[in-house]
């Protein structure tokens, strides 16, 4: 059986032919996988489960169907969906997952997580993550009216444009020595992530492996993995 991973879908209604691609692929292969693991940003913005909008319902009814056809789907939140909790994820049929969190593929145990903890030169970027994950910072975003958090993630959406133009390349991807400090920590040889935009497969010391999932900008990008291997494929 196969195993699919994909993350940075940003799905959003600018975008509406990579909305549709991921429900075809929910449509399809995924309902003849084993499991589908989406390692966050699965929507460009996402501003609370109560405020689920057009894409995020016709979402949900995908990933229910699929998960009814007996796939099994994991998600770990991302930078731009890490409001999105419980009462979303059941109505999509599907897990919520620490980040990081460690499975067994292929016999291997493997690290996923989103990977924006691995950029940890882009200290702007780790100071706003740390105080948005706060039990405070959610329950006063939360209670604001709609209309003013869809405010705030176009003002947070433009000023991440404005901050990943600005800062070298190099600030804004996995940072080497965070990826080994991972792996150790959590003592496997193998790691699994997406948020960098940067799809690739890293030979690291000792023979691990980092796999690097790409984003859906202008085409889907997946990981899979069956008795072939793992591949890291665009769709």
């Amino acid at each position: 059986m196969t195993t699919l991973f994909i993350s940075d879908l940003h799905l959003d209604p600018s975008r509406p032919q990579i909305t549709e691609l991921f429900l075809r692929l929910l449509r399809n292969e995924a309902q003849q996988a084993q499991s589908l693991f989406i390692l966050g940003d699965l929507f460009e913005a996402w501003i609370g489960d109560d405020a689920p909008g057009a894409i995020g319902t016709a979402v949900a009814r995908g990933l229910s169907a699929c998960a009814r056809a007996g796939t099994e789907i994991g998600f770990i939140r991302g930078n731009r969906d890490f409001l999105l909790d419980a009462s979303y994820a059941r109505s999509c049929g599907m897990r919520l997952l620490p980040d990081p969190c460690v499975v067994t593929l292929t016999g291997i145990p493997t690290l996923l997580l989103h990977g924006d903890l691995l950029c940890t030169d882009d200290l702007a970027y780790q100071r706003f993550r740390a105080g948005s994950r706060t039990a405070a910072w959610r329950e006063s975003f939360l209670a604001r009216p709609v209309a003013e958090r869809e405010a705030f993630a176009r003002q947070a959406r433009a000023e991440s444009q404005r901050h990943q133009q600005g800062v070298d390349a190099q600030i804004t991807d996995a940072n080497p020595q965070a990826v080994l400090d991972m792996l150790r920590l959590y003592g496997v040889p193998r790691m699994i992530h997406g948020h960098t935009h940067r799809p690739a497969v890293h030979e690291l010391p000792d023979g691990d492996r980092r796999y690097v999932l790409g984003d859906w900008y202008t085409q889907g990008s997946v990981l899979r993995i069956d008795g072939s291997g793992w591949n890291l494929q665009q769709l």
